[in-house]
Parts: C-alpha cells; sequence; structure tokens
C-alpha cells in the first residue's frame, strides 16, 4: 500500500468510524418509548335469536402482474400468473337485523390496512361487523401490507394495486352474499386425524381436528365452514407462481359438491402439515383430498335453534420485544424496528353461530396458547389470522425458555395474557356459554 493510500486511510478512518458508532447509537435510542396497559375496550357487538339465512359467494383475485410471491424471507420470485388462482370467499350470517360477514382471503396475512379497508368499502352493505381471515397460503402474492417489517419478512414491497386487489376481492364477495341471503339451516360436524399433523418446534402435540359447519338452503349447501389448523406451505419455496396451496384445493374439491368453502385456520402456530405422498403441487392436492377426506367424516348434524352474536375488543399490546429475534447486541435497535411496525392495540373478536363459539384472533396462536383460551372463555375454537396480524403467539411459559414458536414471536411473554384478557371480555360481551 503506497503513502499516499495509508495517509488517506489514516484520515478516513476516524470519520468511518465516527459514522458507524452514530449509526449504531441512533439505532439503539428508545424510540420505542412506553407503551401503557390498560383495560379491553368493547368496540362492538350484538345477538340475536331466531330463522337462520344465509349467502355465499367467491371472487377472484386480480393481483397487479407481475407480482411478488409471497411466504418467506428475500430474495422472493415474481409470478405472471396464478394456478389456481387465488380466490375471496364470503359468508354472510343472518338472524333477525343482525348480519356478520366473515371473508376468507387466500393470502398469507390479513393486516390491519386491509381489515380497515375491506370494512370501510362494505359499510353501505347493511352489516353489523365483517370479519377478514387469511388462509396463510405461503405461495399466494404479497405486497399488500404497508409495514416494514412484513415487507421485509413474508409480504414484499409494498404496492398499492395489491391491497386494491386484495380489497376489491373481498369486497365484492361479501357484496354478492348479501344478494344471495336465503333461509338455511345450520349443522355441524366434526372429526380427528393426528397423522395429517405435526408439532414443528417444541410444545403440545396437534390433533389433527376439524370442525365443520354446514348452512344447508333448500337446494342444497349454501356454505360450508371447515376450521382446521396446519401450515399452508406445502408448494415448493422459490416457485415463479402464485399459489393457494392445500386450501385453496381443498375448497376446490368441497365446492364439487355445492356451494362455497371457506376453509379457517385454527390455532396452528406450531402446527405442520404431516404429508409424504408426492412432492410439491401433487403433495398440495394429496394433501388437500386428504383433509377433504376427513371433512366426510365430520358427518353434520342438525344444530337446532340458531343463535348469532360477535363482540369486538379492542386490547393494548406490549411493547415488541426482539431479544430473541436478533443478537444482543442490536436489541435496541431491534425493538426500535418492530415498535415502527406495530400498532399499539389489536382487535380480538367472538363469534357465537348455534353451538360454535368461536374466538377470533390476529395472530398465529400455538396449540399450547389455543388452549389457554379455550380454557379461559370456554370456546369451542380459536381462529388466527383474524382481522389483523401481530405474528405468532406462544404461551409465556416457553417464551421465558426461548423455546417453541418464542424464537418468532414479536412481544415478551404478556402478549398471550393480554390477549386472553380481551377474549374473555369478547366471549362475555358475546354472550358465550362458558
Amino acid at each position: 500500500m503506497s503513502s499516499r493510500w495509508r495517509r488517506l486511510l489514516r484520515t478516513l478512518l476516524p470519520l468511518m468510524l465516527l459514522t458507524v458508532g452514530s449509526a449504531y447509537a441512533l439505532a439503539s435510542w428508545n424510540w420505542c418509548g412506553r407503551w401503557g396497559e390498560r383495560a379491553p375496550v368493547v368496540l362492538g357487538q350484538a345477538s340475536a335469536e331466531g330463522p337462520l339465512r344465509a349467502g355465499a359467494a367467491k371472487v377472484p383475485l386480480a393481483p397487479p402482474y407481475p407480482v411478488v410471491v409471497a411466504g418467506y424471507g428475500p430474495p422472493r420470485p415474481e409470478a405472471n400468473q396464478a394456478d389456481p388462482v387465488p380466490q375471496a370467499r364470503a359468508v354472510v350470517l343472518a338472524v333477525g337485523n343482525v348480519k356478520v360477514g366473515l371473508v376468507s382471503l387466500e393470502l398469507l396475512l390479513a393486516p390491519d390496512a386491509l381489515v380497515a379497508a375491506v370494512r370501510e368499502r362494505t359499510a353501505g352493505l347493511g352489516l353489523q361487523h365483517v370479519v377478514v381471515v387469511a388462509t396463510h397460503a405461503h405461495s399466494s402474492f404479497g405486497g399488500y401490507d404497508p409495514r416494514l417489517a412484513s415487507q421485509l419478512m413474508g409480504t414484499g414491497r409494498f404496492r398499492k394495486a395489491a391491497l386494491e386487489a386484495a380489497v376489491a376481492g373481498a369486497s365484492e364477495a361479501l357484496r354478492q352474499s348479501v344478494e344471495r341471503l336465503a333461509d338455511v339451516t345450520l349443522e355441524v360436524g366434526a372429526a380427528g386425524e393426528p397423522g395429517l399433523v405435526r408439532s414443528r418446534s417444541a410444545g403440545e402435540t396437534p390433533d389433527g381436528a376439524l370442525t365443520r359447519a354446514v348452512l344447508r338452503g333448500a337446494e342444497g349447501p349454501v356454505a360450508e365452514l371447515l376450521v382446521f389448523a396446519a401450515h399452508p406451505a406445502v408448494v415448493p419455496r422459490k416457485r415463479d407462481v402464485v399459489d393457494s396451496d392445500w386450501p385453496g384445493r381443498l375448497s376446490q374439491l368441497r365446492e364439487a359438491q355445492g356451494g362455497v368453502t371457506l376453509v379457517l385456520q385454527g390455532a396452528g402456530g406450531n402446527v405442520s402439515v404431516a404429508f409424504n405422498e408426492g412432492e410439491g403441487v401433487e403433495k398440495a392436492q394429496g394433501y388437500a383430498q386428504a383433509v377433504s377426506g376427513l371433512a366426510e367424516r365430520a358427518v353434520p348434524m342438525a344444530a337446532g335453534g340458531a343463535r348469532l352474536a360477535f363482540a369486538r375488543v379492542e386490547v393494548a399490546l406490549p411493547r415488541p420485544d426482539a431479544s430473541r429475534l436478533v443478537p444482543s447486541y442490536s436489541r435496541a435497535a431491534g425493538d426500535n424496528f418492530l415498535c415502527a411496525s406495530t400498532s399499539r392495540t389489536a382487535e380480538v373478536g367472538a363469534l357465537t353461530l348455534g353451538p360454535l363459539e368461536l374466538l377470533l384472533l390476529p395472530g398465529e396462536p400455538t396449540v399450547g396458547a389455543g388452549a389457554v383460551l379455550v380454557q379461559r372463555t370456554g370456546a369451542t375454537g380459536v381462529l388466527g389470522l383474524a382481522d389483523g396480524y401481530l405474528g405468532y403467539v406462544e404461551t409465556p411459559e416457553r417464551v421465558e425458555a426461548r423455546e417453541g414458536e418464542a424464537r418468532r414471536q414479536y412481544f415478551g411473554p404478556t402478549l398471550l395474557e393480554r390477549l386472553a384478557t380481551g377474549a374473555d371480555e369478547a366471549a362475555r360481551a358475546a354472550g358465550f356459554t362458558r
């Protein structure tokens, strides 16, 4: 190295060190501030008993191709086509003057911005409440979540057109469902197959339980709701095709019998598919057929009188905690990054439909976390990925021990208790029988 370059390096080195040190200090400053704790607030509730009506519809989503394929970290492929085409599937339930819309999108998640936009656009449909859920397909299109953390870790660069595609499909499916309201009867069944699922991390073993609700009209099924928990990550990563994975294929199979089938994720934060037949899309199709067979075993029985109720509750979230996600020297910067991408509140819901009393959680509760919520509220089940997304929800014991899904959770060990307190309030407001 020449003397000239040595002199230049000696001149620049202090400046470089000062710049790096300043950047580190700036990133490590406590930008989050204090996150206060307060009691849950009921945002809305309604209840009615009497004859049940329902309408259902499905609408293809039209992503702005070329579009990023969501589900995993970068680099992500871009797709110019979809197979099968992702759908928005909706059902509207009505008893008396109470109408509740439930729309399922074949997407990785349903962020707050998407939920708010769907509710705003459907405000004129006469619905007292709209629930927006995602099937959690890890190979569908992305670009619809404006939060930085989501863009980096799952959904790719935000594009307003991608968000609009999801909002338009969901809104149209709800509109068509309202137009198709007709008298129905409710039938409910359940079955289980532990061999279809496995725990991908330490924690309670999933039982492969499936709950089936059929809304039957005068001419056949109007809609079918299938509650089942397993990560839709069967389709290979880095494939440059938008794909709705096994939930989309399951809905297609079931709809061949009539009506619209909504696949709803249960408490599946640590639940993976257990299926060894075929590879790639063939495996996704085979698994969909296996779950469809399980649904057939869940023979639905008439539920008798129909009661429809819902409650929405806002809870204050704890301060984000990146201690399990990043090295210790970047903990403060990690906290700041999560704070910039996280709302200080979340919505927890409760939905009663006949004998079904379901909690609605804006994240991915593990089997253990779901069991805590059920025991706490008397719910018959937990729906994840509903009305927002705050990440994984693990039990406090596993978070403190850094086990299970704790390494993916954005908050500390108090998260489940905050959500459970809100769920308890929502269950009371919705009249859960406990």
